[in-house]
């Protein structure tokens, strides 16, 4: 049967029967679909009930391939990106409380009238001025009985309190007396004798008059020479010539004859005595030369005599001997019979040596 045509000669397909149903079974309707599944979109007028499309294929194609169906109109959501979320901060104050460092451990005060301000008492030990002590208290630098003192006029005891400043201690007793003396050769180590020969007593007898009750630490021979420390402190005293703290004691000493490596050996391994063996800390030849040796001990041991005795065993005779140093105080270039009072740090030192 023929197609009516218009007046223009191009068929009619408004007429009842020869217009294909959209999505049908036309002749063009299959390629049509195939083409639309191509490009991933739903051909056009390919409906079911309810109005709902297969996305992506048709029907005949999507049950070839036993795809399945997604309703048409709807469209799967898009894969969202994963914004990360900003932190949140709270601006909220803690509780009044909450998270309070422990506070530190305060000086026990004295009562009101008592003790003697701590920048005065460093003042007067000789540390710095009054103003040069505040500043330093300000500072954290100042230690009272083992606690740091921030706390400007402080009140403490002078005569029972250990005060420190950089960690060294501060004698704050003015009773307290430290002087060094440099003993001449011949000098007795006594405060008096009995046969009238000249002793370390001669020298300080003012003092004593005065009313200052000092002895010497150890002993020196009277014909040793070299520093000699005097204090009235007894524990001090006590605990430097104690071998148990080790405080070491330095001499110089003019032998007969020359040195050998043999010897300085020998000496540090240890010489075995009358009263026991003995040996030297560090042993250092200084010179060598007609017949004599110029040497440098250093030992922490006490006992009588002991340097002329070490050097006697191993064939090298004492001729001169001059003691140098006791821990950290030098003699230094100080005149014989001379006394010079002790530096704040050199008996700072001396303290902490014996643990005090």
């Amino acid at each position: 049967m023929n197609t009516p045509a218009r007046r223009d000669g191009t068929p009619d397909r408004r007429k009842r029967g020869t217009q294909p149903e959209r999505g049908g079974t036309g002749r063009n309707a299959g390629a049509r679909d195939a083409r639309s599944a191509q490009r991933g979109s739903t051909p056009r007028g390919a409906q079911q009930e309810g109005g709902v499309a297969h996305r992506g294929a048709s029907s005949t194609g999507g049950q070839r391939h036993g795809a399945q169906s997604t309703p048409i109109g709807k469209k799967k959501p898009k894969p969202q990106r994963q914004v990360a979320q900003p932190t949140l901060l709270s601006n909220a104050k803690p509780a009044r409380r909450q998270h309070v460092e422990p506070a530190a451990a305060a000086h026990p005060k004295l009562p009101w009238g008592e003790g003697e301000r701590l920048q005065k008492v460093l003042a007067k030990a000789g540390v710095a001025s009054r103003r040069a002590a505040e500043e330093m208290i300000a500072q954290g630098r100042v230690e009272v009985d083992g606690l740091i003192v921030r706390e400007q006029g402080l009140r403490i005891d002078p005569q029972n309190a250990v005060v420190r400043v950089d960690g060294t201690r501060v004698m704050v007793r003015e009773e307290l007396v430290h002087v060094a003396l440099n003993k001449p050769k011949g000098w007795q180590s006594t405060m008096s004798d009995d046969l009238g020969r000249p002793c370390v007593g001669d020298i300080v007898a003012e003092r004593i008059a005065a009313g200052q009750r000092l002895f010497h630490v150890g002993r020196l021979d009277a014909d040793t020479e070299g520093l000699l420390l005097l204090t009235n402190d007894g524990d001090l005293a006590h605990r430097l010539m104690h071998p148990s703290f080790e405080v070491s004691k330095t001499y110089l000493a003019t032998v007969n004859g020359e040195v050998n490596r043999a010897v300085t050996k020998r000496l540090k391994e240890g010489v075995e005595l009358e009263d026991g063996p003995a040996r030297v800390d560090r042993f250092q030849v200084l010179e060598l030369g007609e017949g004599r040796s110029l040497v440098k001990l250093v030992l922490h041991e006490g006992r009588k005599h002991i340097v002329r005795r070490l050097l006697d065993a191993v064939g090298h005779p004492v001729t001169r001997l001059v003691r140098t140093n006791i821990g950290p105080v030098a003699l230094g270039d100080q005149r014989p019979g001379t006394l010079r009072v002790l530096g704040r740090d050199e008996v700072g030192k001396l303290y902490e040596a014996v643990s005090l």
